[in-house]
């Protein structure tokens, strides 16, 4: 199934294809650990039988446009500093079944909340578009290296931006990355009482290589009892429901929005301390959306 995210003009965070749309700008929260609130319960995920239900696969010819979040920052930002832009430069198809997001430095007189733009960027979401079930999500993408990058693959939950504030509506952070470290991703997830510093997050670290070698396979299942996150189908994080209640209601039974995007500087890496790294590209083999038999 093809489908193309497309733009959406809510505060929130995000937009995906072509074309994509734009997110609620809730923020991505930052993925820091296990926090300061006490290590969650892990879980060893179960066996699954799973049907695809929906996909973006980015065929199409090189320099077709994606619809994308083009309102500055998009939301609240995390300091962040790049611009979103729908321009093809910016958000394309490669012509090789994949998306390219490109972070590069900004053209002169664009101005952004700080003052002159340093950066523009992307960001997509299937909202309004798409909703995935309780099931399985998954992306192959390939990172761009460079400290102040911050690549990220997540998901709101379906009542944000309608009727339900940030965190209680729900996010999942299915990767996120430093750019300044090349060899570790992270996993997490926010809710009422377990947002921002969450106590439900998880750093996986690469034995070999780094994640801008190669494309590799960032994916989530989650139904109303557990979570569970993999990297290239290997699980390295999971929580209980009854783990999450500890700290405030579940967020799991309900459908998200998935949102994929590049930012540049803020909260999470820091800002760029060099420019050499620009144009940095994160590439997006697919998305797909699974759920159970």
């Amino acid at each position: 199934m093809r489908a193309f995210f497309s733009v959406s003009n809510s505060s929130e965070n995000g937009t995906f294809s072509a074309v994509l749309a734009l997110v609620l700008g809730l923020s991505l929260a930052c993925s820091g650990g296990d926090g300061t609130l006490g290590t969650p319960t892990v879980t060893t995920p179960p066996t699954a039988q799973w049907v695809q239900v929906w996909s973006d696969e980015f065929e199409g010819p090189a320099g077709t446009p994606v619809d994308g979040c083009s309102a500055g920052i998009c939301g609240w930002g995390n300091n962040e500093k790049e611009n979103y832009s729908t321009d093809p430069a910016t958000i394309s198809l490669n012509g090789q079944g994949q998306l390219m997001i490109v972070a590069q430095r900004a053209p002169a007189g664009l101005t952004c909340y700080y003052g002159p733009c340093r950066y523009t960027s992307a960001k997509i979401t299937t909202k309004a578009k798409m909703l995935a079930n309780p099931g399985r999500v998954e992306a192959r993408i390939k990172l761009s290296a460079g400290q102040g990058l911050w690549p990220a693959f997540w998901m709101l939950g379906h009542l944000c931006g309608a009727g339900t504030p940030w965190p209680a509506c729900g996010e999942i952070d299915i990767m996120e990355n430093k750019g300044s470290q090349p060899t570790s991703t992270s996993s997490a997830m926010h809710g009422s009482g377990y947002s921002g510093a969450t106590p439900f997050a998880h750093t996986n670290t690469l034995t070999s290589g780094n994640y801008t070698d190669s494309f590799h396979t960032f994916a989530v299942e989650w139904d109303s009892v557990s979570i569970r996150f993999f990297v290239d189908d290997i699980p390295h994080y999971g929580v209980t429901s009854d783990a999450i209640a500890r700290y405030g209601p579940s967020i799991l039974n309900q459908s998200f929005y998935v949102i994929l995007n590049l930012a540049v500087g803020g909260n999470f890496d820091g800002d760029p301390q060099s420019d050499t790294i620009f144009p940095a590209t994160m590439l997006v083999d697919y998305v797909r959306v699974f759920e159970k038999k």
